[in-house]
């Protein structure tokens, strides 16, 4: 299998991080691609519509994309423990964990956008702090509810590689205030599919267009 894969996505290191845990890790080629909603890279959009890693490439050429999908069918291959658990109570508090994890993400890139990424006429520091609100509410949601499983998930995965997304491009130090969740989040970041898989490199972006007459760039709304 090949994985199309950004090293400083989290979606992408959700999925890299769960092929460690089901022990499929040797049987994926992963190949670095850069994705931006203002960088086309042409060799994903023509396996992607749109235009985002990860991106799954599977024996029998059949392409899977989003992180949720991939992770579903890689716990398909393997003959151990399922990282999405059946059980009805377990499966939807991964599950829920889960949603959580991609909306915590979702929102931090989103940060970062008004944050830097955007051209700083165009930021709006009230939707920042719209987003970063939902940052921190998750963060709060987590301190209140996290819980050290003995068997790791996808909701776990999930978790982590979005706060390791949030911890690496400093959008919101949660480790100040929210010792239990720094508790749960130091310790899973210590397991070899996490110390395999780390966050590296920065975002590659071409030079947003200039402001039209409205004041507002056509492509920064983007993303």
């Amino acid at each position: 299998m090949k994985l199309l894969y950004q090293s400083h996505s989290p979606y992408a290191r959700k999925v890299l991080v769960f092929a460690h845990e089901a022990g499929l890790a040797d049987r994926i080629e992963v190949v670095h691609h850069e994705t931006s909603p203002v960088q086309r890279n042409e060799e994903v959009f023509a396996l992607n519509p749109l235009g985002k890693v990860p991106v799954l490439i599977c024996d029998d050429q059949t392409v899977l994309f989003d992180s949720n999908v991939i992770c579903e069918y890689l716990d398909g291959l393997h003959e151990g423990r399922k990282l999405i658990p059946s059980t009805p109570a377990v499966r939807f508090r991964a599950l829920r964990n889960q949603a959580i994890a991609t909306g915590l993400a979702d929102a931090g890139i989103a940060v970062r956008w008004e944050m830097e990424r955007r051209p700083e006429a165009v930021r709006w520091p009230p939707l920042l702090e719209g987003y970063l609100q939902k940052v921190i509410a998750s963060c709060d949601y987590l301190e209140a509810n996290i819980a050290n499983e003995e068997n790791v998930d996808i909701g776990d995965i999930a978790l982590a590689t979005a706060l390791s997304w949030i911890a690496f491009r400093n959008v919101y130090v949660f480790q100040a205030t929210r010792p239990r969740l720094s508790h749960w989040y130091d310790r899973f970041c210590s397991r070899t599919s996490m110390t395999a898989t780390r966050l590296s490199g920065d975002t590659v972006d071409q030079p947003l267009v200039t402001p039209d007459v409205s004041g507002i760039p056509r492509t920064a709304a983007i993303g």
